[in-house]
């Protein structure tokens, strides 16, 4: 797994270094960036049922699960990222979380909501996100992480989850949301959210997601081979994500000029 981590450095540096987080100075800023990545912040959870429904014991009547290891890693990430506790002790989703904590600066996610329940049936779910009302990068991002999911491997499922999700991203987010804070705008909770991944995911959630991927591949070369060439694809998913974001933000501040 380390071959895999040092070969994918190039993409997370573009993440790293990406000039989206310069370009959010201002709360019209940060709805427009909100308004997308939540579509990240819900997919994520879709990645990890997936993994929960194939690597733990769901059935009824119930039996063991063929490796505990790997069980267990998975149900208490599913805990942390599913039942979570938000800044006053109560439990919520991370989802919940977000959408809380861009509710409290003035988003509007009624049209957010309205396009995530009609996106449960995974038979069509390409041609039901095509009838979305987002932007066409969007569209793909999401098609990108339920192609994975239909196509059914599980190590490449896990690969994008642990490589190519959010343990990158938070740290990257706490300063500038903080200086458009300073502006007199109530956004703890969104501070909050961002604060919690970058402790759940660096200090938990990316070790375990890490471990649980290496019992998958189990020195295999073809799933090792197939896990670094979708996390590839999914860190360079993430880049376009950002930069059709970073497109719309420039582009409502020309019409505005």
């Amino acid at each position: 797994m380390n071959d895999i981590s040092h070969d994918l450095e190039p993409l997370k540096n573009q993440l790293r270094n990406h000039p989206l987080y310069n370009n959010i100075k201002n709360i019209d800023d940060l709805k427009i960036f909100s308004n997308t990545h939540v579509y990240a912040v819900w997919d994520f959870m879709s990645l990890l049922k997936f993994l929960q429904v194939n690597l733990t014991s769901m059935s009824i009547p119930w039996f063991p699960c063929k490796n505990t290891t790997t069980a267990k890693l998975i149900n208490e990430i599913v805990a942390g990222e599913e039942t979570d506790e938000d800044q006053y002790g109560n439990p919520v989703s991370h989802f919940e979380m977000y959408i809380a904590s861009i509710e409290q600066f003035g988003l509007n996610t009624s049209n957010i909501i309205q396009n995530l329940n009609t996106l449960n049936k995974l038979k069509s779910i390409n041609e039901d996100i095509d009838k979305l009302d987002i932007e066409n990068y969007v569209k793909d991002f999401l098609k990108f992480t339920f192609s994975v999911i239909n196509r059914g491997k599980i190590h490449e499922v896990a690969s994008v989850f642990t490589y190519g999700r959010e343990d990158l991203i938070p740290d990257m987010f706490i300063p500038l949301i903080e200086g458009i804070n300073e502006e007199n705008n109530d956004l703890n909770k969104l501070i909050y959210y961002f604060q919690r991944h970058i402790e759940v995911d660096g200090d938990m959630h990316g070790p375990m997601s890490m471990e649980m991927l290496s019992f998958l591949c189990n020195n295999d070369p073809i799933k090792i081979s197939e896990s670094a060439l979708i996390a590839e694809k999914a860190l360079l998913a993430r880049i376009a994500l950002w930069d059709g974001i970073e497109k719309e933000i420039n582009q409502k501040k020309y019409e505005k000029s």
